[in-house]
């Protein structure tokens, strides 16, 4: 019998306002609230609340035998406190359940695993915290930010006490072996990965409602004969998803309520499915390999890399220049500081600043509530160099030196003209599309 592990990433950044050289000194309020309000508003109506709905129900029809995993971000927790807490107490029935398990990641959604073992560590401990508190559980296996993970990652991960991570199936990583079993890191051999069949879950996250693809329309009972063939061979079935694709990038006019109402009963009714969490998955089925992976890999664009976030000067000028404020934070420790260096680490920053091409470029764009990366590097640069003047005012009001390479505003002009000519040299961003949506 195969099991199928049914995962959902749930995330939403928060934004940040339209942030000029002029603000800088004067405005340290760097959020757009009316906009962050109206996404999650959107996004709790036409997705989280209809599908967790969905989902219990589901759960109960099938007495327990249809299971799922979540990971839920501590960015996306607090603006369901702020904007929606009906939103919040639906993933609470679905823990109290006991047939959802939830994982834990960085709490800001963040990229401190490729910065520093210490960043890495401490977003870590504090979404552990925040969800053993919200949900009564503590985490015991690990999704990082958009399936980032090497060798060097999951050994990190599993010091923390982790039992299982989750990974992407990525080709050039798997060579000839199928992403349809049971792995552990090759450094920490007690660190088991599960591994996502990027073919069968973009088949619904992407190509649910594309009429040109030559399996449209995707059925139930056409999925279920997919993963039950002989043709799809393994012990495990990793579906791993965005959440959102449910209701909001897969709209419900599309079918795929449905096709989630329908496909419990049609994949349990074959005898040679079932369901279950991630720890479950891994406490199942044997290991069958040690999974070598020296580079860093995710589940993002066609290179399966992080050069989403960090593959151009504008990110790496961005990303450096952020974790060099960290010792001044962690030394004023102060709940202000720390609310901005939470989601200014987020990485939907830095995926905004990309500059890609073909259909990865067309992602992108699709995510981006930016005309360019140009702008978004500008916009987040001027956020980044005025919370680092209050930080140095701070640090010089404990009479504590200031970090010498903390920018001056001329400074931070001239760093963002110069990167600007850089940029332009480099690539051309094209202009949003009009009817392009703002959700991350």
């Amino acid at each position: 019998m195969k099991t199928v592990c049914l995962y959902f990433q749930v995330h939403q950044p928060w934004r940040l306002k339209k942030y000029r050289f002029f603000n800088m000194g004067k405005d340290h309020n760097y959020l757009d609230d009316l906009t962050n309000r109206s996404i999650m508003l959107k996004v709790a109506r036409q997705c989280y609340l209809p599908m967790n709905a969905l989902l219990l129900k589901l759960i109960r029809e099938n007495e327990g035998r249809f299971r799922c995993t979540f990971s839920i971000t501590g960015i996306a927790i607090e603006q369901f406190r702020a904007y929606a807490p009906e939103v919040l107490d639906s993933f609470k029935e679905l823990a109290a359940t006991g047939c959802v398990e939830f994982l834990g990641e960085t709490y800001s959604h963040s990229l401190a695993s490729l910065a520093s073992k210490s960043d890495f560590h401490e977003q870590v401990k504090l979404h552990s915290d925040l969800i053993q508190k919200e949900f009564g559980v503590k985490p015991t296996a690990f999704r990082n930010t958009e399936l980032i993970y090497s060798d060097e990652i999951g050994a990190a991960v599993a010091e923390m006490g982790f039992k299982t991570m989750l990974a992407e199936g990525a080709k050039h990583i798997l060579g000839w072996k199928s992403p349809n079993y049971t792995y552990v890191n090759a450094i920490d051999q007690k660190l088991r990965l599960l591994l996502r069949n990027y073919k069968l879950s973009d088949d619904i996250t992407f190509r649910f409602s594309n009429r040109t693809w030559d399996q449209w329309p995707l059925t139930s009972d056409k999925y279920v004969n997919w993963l039950s063939s002989s043709e799809t061979p393994g012990e495990v079935i990793n579906l791993f998803l965005d959440y959102e694709t449910f209701g909001e990038h897969q709209s419900a006019a599309t079918g795929i309520f449905d096709f989630v109402e329908a496909f419990p009963k049609a994949a349990l009714a074959t005898g040679a499915l079932e369901f279950a969490t991630v720890s479950e998955t891994a406490k199942k089925h044997q290991p069958v390999a040690v999974l070598h992976c020296p580079h860093v890999m995710s589940w993002a664009d066609e290179e399966r890399d992080v050069t989403a976030w960090l593959g151009n000067e504008l990110q790496n000028e961005a990303f450096s220049k952020l974790y060099a404020q960290k010792e001044k934070v962690e030394t004023l420790n102060n709940p202000d500081f720390n609310h901005v260096w939470s989601f200014l680490q987020t990485s939907d920053h830095f995926y905004y600043m990309a500059t890609k091409w073909l259909s990865d470029g067309d992602v992108h764009s699709y995510f981006n509530p930016y005309d360019s990366a140009y702008e978004a590097f500008i916009n987040y640069m001027n956020v980044l160099s005025d919370f680092i003047i209050e930080l140095d005012k701070a640090m010089e009001a404990r009479g504590e030196e200031p970090a010498k390479e903390a920018p001056k505003k001329k400074a931070a002009t001239k760093k963002a003209t110069t990167t600007k000519a850089t940029a332009t040299k480099k690539a051309t961003t094209t202009k949003r599309k009009t009817t392009k949506k703002t959700e991350a």
